[in-house]
């Protein structure tokens, strides 16, 4: 392959390259949780509240990544944010009180969530000047990513492979990866011309879709969290194993969404909604009646094939409301549903101190199957 070549070529070889980053990037952090709560000595309220700093340093970078990608281009945003997401990573694998791990994760947060703003803008150009459908490659390859963060981590921790060093070599990887992406990815921000709000207040039917696409994403945020935790408490995974869920999460993610333009196709958006809702629903449930390491992975796996296309099907409704203009309204729906994905996760760890993590998944589970059923009316 010829990188030297000119064109959409370039971006669009930087943009994949970025989204496989970023899915590296965030799901290093899945396997290290059961040994940050066993190594901090917490409970699951406990970590509910440890994990909402990484929720909060998200939300509070997300807006700001916005002005910064139009002031002084994407390429600067993305790499910036690249190298503090490598160099904090092998913080979260050693440090060992509950105010150092908030801050660390405070800050991988705030680079997480600004590396996933800034490439979603340069994906968003990339696709215009190419003139074809290429968002859902690039969030195939997001989740490719995960397998690789998620399973390479908790294989290397298997083999014996102490966590920092590990994360260490994640790091590099992720060093190595940029230094490929950044002479291609785009020097500016907008090359649309309009002037958008930082922050648009969801109208009518959009404040539907959004509040279902939070639904999707919190269970997102609960596999990335809570999949090691739960399988080491419910079902008696090992730790290797057990970061596996996420890696099998994101295995079937990616295939749902490579190939997802294709299943809208033969089953229409309605079907996918509705089926998907069921089918992560049912990845949530399973393990509670099965209790086993193995059913615990297949679960986390039915997840990923439910949830793969709800936020796309979800997306394409909001891009054809008439409520608000397309643009506005697939941004409030992105905003309102990034909620669930940053707080819901402390949300489950709350549940779970009061109850248990079990009840707590029978209640995302709900939420699923109350998006499938929502088909109808989120399709129209």
């Amino acid at each position: 392959m010829n990188l030297t070549v000119t064109g959409p070529g370039r971006t669009i070889l930087a943009t994949r390259i970025t989204f496989l980053l970023a899915g590296i990037a965030m799901a290093v952090w899945a396997p290290l949780v059961p040994l940050a709560k066993a190594r901090l000595g917490l409970d699951d309220g406990a970590l509910g509240g440890l994990l909402l700093f990484l929720g909060i340093g998200s939300i509070i970078a997300m807006p700001i990544t916005g002005v910064l990608t139009t002031r002084v281009g994407c390429r600067i945003v993305i790499v910036t944010a690249g190298v503090v997401v490598a160099l904090v990573m092998p913080f979260l694998a050693v440090l060992d009180t509950w105010t150092g791990m908030a801050v660390a994760l405070a800050i991988f947060g705030a680079a997480v969530g600004t590396v996933d703003v800034a490439m979603n803008v340069q994906a968003v150009m990339v696709e215009r000047q190419a003139g074809r459908a290429l968002m859902s490659g690039f969030h195939g390859l997001f989740s490719l990513g995960g397998i690789f963060g998620a399973g390479g981590v908790s294989l290397l921790i298997g083999a014996g492979v102490l966590p920092l060093h590990a994360t260490v070599g994640v790091g590099l990887v992720a060093l190595l990866l940029l230094a490929v992406a950044a002479p291609m990815l785009l020097p500016y921000g907008d090359d649309s011309g309009q002037k958008s709000p930082l922050f648009v207040v969801p109208k009518g039917a959009i404040v539907f879709l959004g509040v279902l696409s939070m639904i999707v994403f919190l269970a997102e945020g609960a596999v990335l969290d809570w999949s090691a935790v739960f399988l080491i408490a419910n079902t008696g995974a090992g730790v290797a194993m057990a970061g596996l869920g996420y890696a099998v999460f994101s295995v079937a993610m990616a295939v749902g969404r490579l190939s997802g333009d294709r299943i809208r196709a033969r089953l229409g958006e309605r079907q996918v909604l509705l089926l998907g809702g069921i089918i992560a629903a049912a990845g949530f449930l399973v393990p509670l009646l099965m209790q086993s390491p193995v059913v615990g992975l297949l679960g986390f796996l039915l997840v990923g094939a439910g949830a793969a296309n709800v936020v796309p099907v979800l997306f394409s409704a909001a891009g054809r409301s008439r409520t608000m203009p397309s643009g506005l309204a697939i941004a409030s729906v992105t905003t309102v549903g990034y909620l669930g994905i940053l707080v819901g996760p402390a949300a489950i760890g709350f549940v779970s101190d009061l109850t248990s993590l079990g009840t707590a998944f029978v209640l995302v589970a709900l939420g699923m199957v109350f998006v499938g059923l929502s088909a109808r009316v989120a399709t129209r």
